[in-house]
């Protein structure tokens, strides 16, 4: 049976519960009363017994069959001390006849076959189990998105007798682990970002300003970095298009070809037009054309080749764009800085404005001496001369224009200096600022990559990012609240007479709509005394104004949102309780928060995200308790409840919303289904869960990330990377098995493994052409000695003194981990081998072992 098949078939079967078998039969308990505890007084409780108790083992609490019945981990024990005639011991004064001592012990064997008979399918008393701190991990990352680990600070689980550390009975809840969950839910809602329609995780705590500006800046630019905006890569997919049929690419759309290049389908049209509708008129575009003509005019068609030219064809834009780059020059008004906001902001908006324009001052008029300017080297040059002819200078004039219009000099800013400077080297890495100096600000500048690349679609996101920008950030009010201060506090300290006395930074209503126009008026007043007039008064009122909007907007925003983020929260808490909330838990986490708001004066946020941790903390999510029909015996447990118990084995972590759909639908507890999404969920990503958990519990190499017992100094090719790839060997060969459906066989008879260069390395198989982290498949490794699981080196390292091979323990990790048998441990008498192989002497391993057996 394939490993797949077997794994979901004893899962349908473990999960649905069924009615319990009867009772033993009277016959044993008869032979139990007559015989087997009979036995126990005459030849047992003398060692045994109340008074005495040699290897610490009372057997006068088994007076019945049900003590008996109840542990029969021990019983075991003696059964087998029966059989092999152990016990009891030679000194003893009075010894069992054959026929007794067989009477016994057929009894135990018959009697441990009855109760599995009776109890076949109960599955006894189902515990509440909490979450482990792998689970706890793998549930955070699901319900967030983010990659916090908050489980990183809890103590070790305690490990069942079978090594799993996810079983109800090992894993209890302590005060201390209590705090760590409280710590740990605090945490994890210091990742949370309000936005104008619920919330969002940030991949990092996000609880001070900067913390917010800096996810909200990474999310735009990441946004610009998605869309290509390389001159060379449209040429170079026009240029393939232009040649398909030669290239051996079949008919296909313009738009094929700019998914293939990953470029803007939109831009790639216009940059096709103004490449293939020819012109006449003398100019730059005239210049790009003629570049174009001489490329697509190849007939070997070279890809090489060609990129090149397309290059050239970049760089003489980017030149040409250069030189005709528009100079904006300061605002100037006596007693105000150059580096004051509403004169900054008005130069942004006025480069912002020129990307698709030229400056005149760079054109040339064309004179009889600039004829025998040569054909290429100076395309530049000869594109930037003006004709004398006035009617042609008109059209030369359109065609710049229009040529100016589809290239711009930048599609958008990523990062800006102090502005107002004429150099300024020391201000690099300003993303997104709008310039200033000591004040938060931004701007945006990114108008030629909205209208000419973006689709509608786009469009909305990169809208919607920079309305989530002023929403989560407040940078508007921030900005604001900075203007004050550096107009009062900066040189030339334009605010510091006492007509600017009401306005100061650190006022609750100094952003109110009627303190901005108060200052409005005074700053005004202000500037006219000095003199100022014309556009400095204009960028002064457009920046009092602007700003009051921008305000306004986020603070309405931010007011209508609160219900929306409650109601985010709502459905938060449903996923992480894995099933439908009562109305009784909405209306109390309704009314915590209100309590939060109202009774202890928190702000929103505050109070949003410690009704957050309040979910985190829930029984409801912290531990599975499985939900069932009322009665005695055996019952079925609910759809939610299987559907819980089905993730977290395979995943570790919440049902998806496939799972809890069948669940709501109750119809996963029937066979075919659960069948099937038991295979679906096999095959997902996420079941890698099952095996770093499951499979690194069962095979016991789950904490080998942390191994140090190897001797580096002796062994130094042994480090942290080759410890992370041996740990990764037996999870992507688990994985293998489970999503193509091989054989469980594999496990120990695969002639292949998988391995990264460096594992392959340390195995002397030939290196395969990846990168040291890039993960393949070899086949025919049995000639290396590799193959499955035994030969594994994570095996092999974890079990070994560090300084020596040991058989002992590998041979013992292979009867209890591959085989499930148990084996006592040897008696205290027994000597330790020496843990160095150098200390062994003359004698070889074996022999040493030999001895010592």
């Amino acid at each position: 049976m394939s490993a797949l098949n077997a794994i979901a078939v004893l899962l349908v079967l473990q999960l649905m519960t069924c009615v319990a078998a009867p009772p033993a039969g009277a016959d044993l308990q008869t032979v139990f009363d007559t015989t087997v505890h009979p036995f126990l007084e005459n030849y047992c409780f003398g060692c045994h017994g109340k008074e005495k108790q040699k290897g610490k083992l009372d057997l006068t609490p088994y007076a019945t069959s049900e003590a008996v019945a109840g542990d029969f981990r021990r019983w075991e024990t003696i059964l087998q001390k029966l059989k092999d005639e152990e016990m009891p011991p030679d000194e003893a004064e009075k010894h069992p006849t054959p026929e007794l001592r067989a009477r016994v012990t057929v009894w135990i064997q018959q009697f441990r076959r009855s109760e599995a008979e009776r109890n076949a399918g109960d599955p006894g008393v189902v515990l509440a189990h909490r979450l482990s701190n792998a689970e706890y991990d793998y549930s955070i990352h699901d319900l967030t998105g983010a990659d916090i680990r908050p489980a990183r600070e809890f103590p070790v689980d305690p490990a069942n007798e079978a090594g799993f550390d996810n079983s109800g009975e090992s894993l209890m809840m302590s005060p201390a682990l209590l705090k760590k969950y409280l710590e740990a839910a605090r945490h994890v809602s210091e990742h949370i970002l309000l936005k104008p329609d619920g919330f969002a995780f940030a991949p990092y705590p996000v609880v001070t300003e900067t913390d917010c500006d800096k996810y909200c800046v990474q999310q735009i630019i990441s946004f610009y970095q998605r869309h290509a905006t390389n001159y060379a890569d449209y040429f170079f997919s026009a240029w393939r298009f232009k040649h398909r049929v030669a290239l051996g690419n079949a008919p296909a759309p313009l738009s094929d070809f700019a998914a293939n290049a990953r470029v803007s389908p939109k831009y790639l049209e216009t940059v096709w037009q103004a490449l293939e509708e020819k012109t006449e008129e003398p100019g730059p575009l005239k210049e790009l054309q003629q570049m174009w003509r001489e490329i697509s005019a190849r007939e070997s068609f070279e890809e090489q080749k060609a990129r090149e030219g397309c290059r050239r064809m970049e760089d003489f834009i980017l030149t040409l764009r250069q030189q005709l780059k528009p100079e904006v020059k300061n605002l100037n008004i006596r007693g105000i800085a150059e580096g004051s906001q509403p004169f900054v902001l008005w130069k942004d908006q006025q480069i912002a404005s020129n990307h698709q324009r030229y400056r005149r001052e760079a054109l040339k008029l064309q004179s009889d001496s600039d004829e025998g300017i040569a054909p290429f080297t100076n395309a530049v040059e000869r594109a930037l001369l003006i004709p004398a002819d006035k009617t042609a200078a008109a059209r030369y004039a359109r065609e710049l224009e229009h040529f100016c219009q589809i290239f711009p000099d930048a599609f958008y800013v990523p990062e800006r200096g102090l502005v107002f400077l004429k150099e300024d080297k020391e201000s690099k890495g300003r993303l997104l600022s709008a310039g200033f100096h000591l004040m938060v600000g931004y701007f945006r500048d990114d108008g030629p990559l909205y209208d000419l690349m973006l689709d509608a679609n786009d469009q909305r996101e990169l809208d919607g990012l920079w309305r989530e920008f002023d929403f989560i950030t407040l940078a508007p009010i921030r900005q604001y609240k900075d203007f004050i201060f550096f107009e009062r506090a900066e040189p030339p300290r334009f605010m510091q007479g006492a007509e600017f006395d009401f306005a100061r930074s650190e006022d609750k209503d100094v952003v109110s709509e009627a303190r901005i126009k108060e200052l409005s008026e005074a700053y005004l007043a202000n500037a006219k005394r000095h003199f100022g007039e014309g556009t400095p008064i204009i960028a002064i009122e457009d920046y009092f104004k602007s700003m009051s909007s921008r305000i306004r907007e986020v603070e309405t925003n931010r007011l209508a949102a609160e219900s929306s983020h409650l109601r985010t929260l709502l459905t938060f808490a449903e996923r992480a309780y894995r099933r439908p909330l009562s109305d009784a838990e909405r209306t109390d986490l309704r009314a915590f928060y209100r309590q939060l708001r109202d009774t202890d004066g928190l702000t929103h946020q505050d109070a949003l995200r410690d009704t957050f941790a309040s979910v985190l903390m829930s029984p409801s999510f912290l531990y599975r308790v499985p939900e069932g029909a009322s009665g005695r015996g055996a019952q079925p447990i609910s759809d939610n409840s299987l559907a819980s118990r089905l993730s977290y084995f395979l995943w570790s972590s919440l049902p998806d919303q496939k799972l809890l759909s069948h669940a709501a639908a109750g119809d996963l507890h029937q066979p075919e289904v659960l069948l099937a999404q038991t295979q679906r969920m096999l095959k997902d990503e996420r079941s890698r869960a099952l095996a770093v958990e499951f499979g690194g519990n069962w095979l016991d190499f789950r904490r080998f990330e942390e191994y140090n017992s190897v001797d580096r100094d002796r062994f130094k090719s042994f480090n942290n990377e080759l410890r992370e790839a041996m740990f990764e060997e037996p999870i992507r060969f688990f994985e293998h098995v489970l999503r193509e459906d091989r054989s469980v066989l594999d496990f120990v008879y695969a002639d292949y493994t998988y391995v990264n260069s460096l594992l392959a390395q340390h195995y002397g198989i030939p290196a395969p052409d990846a990168k040291t982290n890039e993960w393949i498949r070899v086949d025919h490794t049995t000639q290396f000695g590799r193959g499955g699981l035994l030969p594994m080196a994570v095996f092999l390292t974890k079990n070994s003194p560090g300084l020596r091979t040991s058989p002992v323990k590998r041979g013992y990790w292979v009867v209890r981990r591959l085989l499930g048998e148990y084996i006592p441990p040897p008696p205290p008498k027994v000597p330790e081998l020496p843990s160095d192989e150098a200390r062994l002497g003359d004698l070889t391993l074996r022999a040493v072992l030999e001895r010592h057996r």
